[in-house]
């Protein structure tokens, strides 16, 4: 009798439902590890290069700050549109993604505390730059930012001739990364 139970408690345990599913997916907001290495295949964007502080210190080459929560549905869809961006402009922009759980509240937070551009939704893109030697908000979204919108602004900014704007569409090529291609 009491190997039965036994072995009724194992089955339970691990058929029985009493544990929860061991993975997540794109589609779901369940804490997975990091967005960028899982669903766009990058990896290198996490942890950034530079700091806010430092890429503020070089006003002619602007930077991304991408507000994420690794266990956002929307910000999984959107991490490979910023790994586009990263594709395209890496060389040329600095991208610091922030995970708005290390956030720290400040009364009146100075302009390299990334918590001054925050406004409380994910994912949000807020674009710095300024040729005149000061740092200008160039784009402030929330939500899913196409790549052709934020290939436009960096074009513009650049002084170049965006890409030709083409249909693209988050792609899931197997059971967790995806891509972006045209539609």
């Amino acid at each position: 009798m009491t190997r039965l139970i036994a072995w009724v408690l194992v089955f339970l345990l691990t058929w029985g439902g009493f544990s929860p599913p061991g993975w997540a997916g794109l589609q779901d907001d369940r804490f997975d590890g990091n967005i960028f290495a899982l669903y766009a295949g990058n990896g290198s964007l996490v942890p950034p290069r530079v700091t806010l502080q430092d890429a503020l210190t070089l006003p002619e080459r602007p930077a991304m700050l991408v507000y994420y929560l690794d266990d956002s549905r929307d910000c999984k869809v959107f991490a490979s549109t910023v790994s586009q961006v990263q594709r395209f402009y890496g060389r040329v922009i600095d991208i610091i993604p922030i995970t708005v759980d290390s956030l720290l509240p400040a009364a009146h937070p100075d302009p390299t505390n990334p918590i001054r551009y925050y406004r409380g939704r994910v994912p949000q893109v807020v674009l710095l730059g300024g040729k005149d030697g000061e740092n200008h908000i160039l784009l402030d979204e929330i939500g899913q930012v196409s790549l052709n919108h934020l290939d436009e602004v960096l074009a513009n900014w650049f002084g170049i001739t965006p890409r030709q704007p083409v249909p693209v569409a988050p792609r899931q090529f197997n059971d967790v990364n995806v891509e972006l291609a045209p539609s």
